[in-house]
């Protein structure tokens, strides 16, 4: 069990120093399947896990300036509204469905991180953004730019309450996409993002009865931590594209197995 929570964490923080997200898509299979809890225990100990490493990476990014703290803060206020409703919802699923659910979440942002990856930016494209940005190429919140974030906040806060996942596979694409943030920007506000919503959730998680083992929350941060210094170096080397393919065959990879493991 050591073993695994330890390189569990390593997964989790290296998915998430790379790509901004994909730590709580690796963790509830891990946990379930590798070190055997309940799916809804699952659920719990990545919120826990995945806010804990995401926390340690915000730190580091927040001092280097790479994240943008006023779309930051905007997209995870509304996030830590739709936690405690993701974390009803999830109580009123059978396990299967919720599982099965969760794998069809991930193949739906597979494909389009891979599409995204393959489209070609244009000066055209750049000037669509809901976001504008002023002068200095920095995005401004306008009436428009306020409400889509807000919405999309939302939307992940209450996945990442149902699914225990952070969210940064919707908040990454969801800040290059309409907010007009550069890749590797977008992806050091995710874990700011993700670490707020994730006190939420597991507020919300143990107000509503739901245990979490902070002794296997603390070995995942643990082994999270190292992963997140080894994938914020490679996220730096490796251009926006690769690193959207890179996450989407992930995430196919893994649900493909929780599909096979939920109907077996």
């Amino acid at each position: 069990m050591l073993g695994w929570a330890i390189f569990g964490g390593i997964a989790i923080g290296f998915a998430l120093g790379l790509t901004g997200g994909g730590g709580g898509i690796f963790a509830v299979p891990l946990l379930v399947y590798g070190l055997h809890l309940e799916p809804r225990e699952a659920v719990g100990v990545s919120l826990a896990a995945v806010g804990t490493t995401a926390a340690i990476g915000a730190i580091t990014r927040l001092r280097q300036g790479e994240a943008n703290f006023r779309i930051g803060l905007l997209f995870a206020f509304a996030g830590m509204i739709g936690a405690p409703l993701g974390g009803y919802l999830s109580k009123l699923l059978p396990e299967t469905t919720l599982l099965i659910l969760f794998s069809g979440l991930m193949l739906v942002v597979a494909v389009r991180m891979w599409l995204k990856s393959l489209a070609k930016s244009t000066d055209e494209e750049q000037s669509n953004f809901v976001c504008k940005r002023d002068e200095c190429g920095q995005p401004t919140l306008g009436p428009r730019c306020i409400g889509l974030l807000s919405l999309l906040g939302l939307l992940t806060g209450i996945l990442s309450g149902m699914f225990g996942v952070g969210g940064g596979f919707i908040i990454v694409p969801a800040l290059v996409l309409f907010g007009g943030l550069k890749i590797h920007s977008a992806i050091a506000t995710s874990l700011m993002v993700i670490f707020l919503i994730s006190i939420s959730g597991v507020t919300s998680y143990v107000h509503q009865g739901g245990h979490i083992s902070w002794a296997l929350t603390g070995l995942f941060a643990l082994g999270g931590a190292v992963g997140m210094q080894l994938g914020s170096r490679l996220s730096r080397e490796l251009s926006g594209p690769t690193l959207q393919r890179v996450f989407a065959i992930a995430m196919v990879a893994v649900a493909m197995f929780v599909v096979a493991r939920s109907i077996a």
